[in-house]
């Protein structure tokens, strides 16, 4: 009888460094960075500000590529270096959900309207999209401001949709860089335990750059950064149950 054949993890991250400037200038934001995440996994990132984290997330997300190190994605090598693999606008919008310290909502949109978006530039149909985004911001508590525009929400508010977008088109991979800055203990909390959900329930791999520590219960795995580098927390957590 033939083994299970067991998929690939969810992201495999291995040595990236990130330098910028160079000479007296140069300093390494990153280095010899690595992180393995399975699919259905929840990973918090931990450090100090200036540590890393954010470059590491940006890479992870494809916006920012290291300079050396490489990434894989569900099994796929997309990036070797600063060298492409895939097409990585196209591979964003099907496969990563991210989430960025500010909101980053188009301003010209409604509230529902940015959520909708991500979907509809994936083809979903104007009507799925809706119920989806109606959905997600219900969960978030912010279905009552589905029509107006970013400048007429809060800071908290305006997260929370970013939120919504981030996982309206379902992604593999969810990046979110300090999501609960703008947001009280209660929201805060809401907001990590749908990550979680998600993560379990869509066997999506989920990577939180945070400073929350009340929320760290609901994270599988725990990482540190200091001066670029990344090590597993030894950090005794009890995980939420599922």
């Amino acid at each position: 009888m033939s083994e299970p054949v067991s998929s690939p993890p969810a992201i495999v991250a291995t040595k990236l460094t990130k330098r910028y400037g160079s000479g007296n200038t140069e300093v390494i934001a990153m280095q010899d960075a690595s992180m393995t995440v399975g699919s259905g996994e929840i990973v918090a990132l931990l450090g100090p500000s200036g540590s890393g984290k954010s470059t590491f997330l940006t890479a992870i997300g494809l916006i920012n590529p290291p300079n050396s190190g490489t990434i894989a994605i569900g099994g796929s090598a997309v990036l070797e270096g600063e060298s492409a693999r895939v097409n990585l606008r196209s591979f964003r919008r099907r496969h990563i959900g991210y989430v960025f310290q500010k909101s980053n909502l188009i301003p010209f949109l409604s509230a529902i309207e940015n959520v909708q978006i991500a979907m509809q530039l994936g083809g979903v149909s104007k009507r799925a999209s809706r119920k989806r985004a109606l959905e997600l911001m219900d969960y978030l508590g912010v279905a009552d401001r589905a029509d107006n525009l970013p400048s007429m929400l809060s800071g908290g508010q305006q997260q929370r949709v970013a939120v919504a977008r981030a996982l309206a088109n379902r992604p593999s991979v969810i990046l979110a860089d300090e999501p609960t800055a703008a947001l009280d203990g209660h929201r805060g909390r809401q907001v990590m335990e749908l990550f979680a959900k998600v993560a379990h329930e869509q066997a999506s791999a989920v990577i939180v750059v945070t400073h929350d520590h009340r929320s760290l219960d609901v994270f599988d795995t725990t990482y540190e950064m200091e001066d670029g580098i990344i090590t597993k927390s030894q950090h005794s957590l009890t995980k939420v149950s599922q």
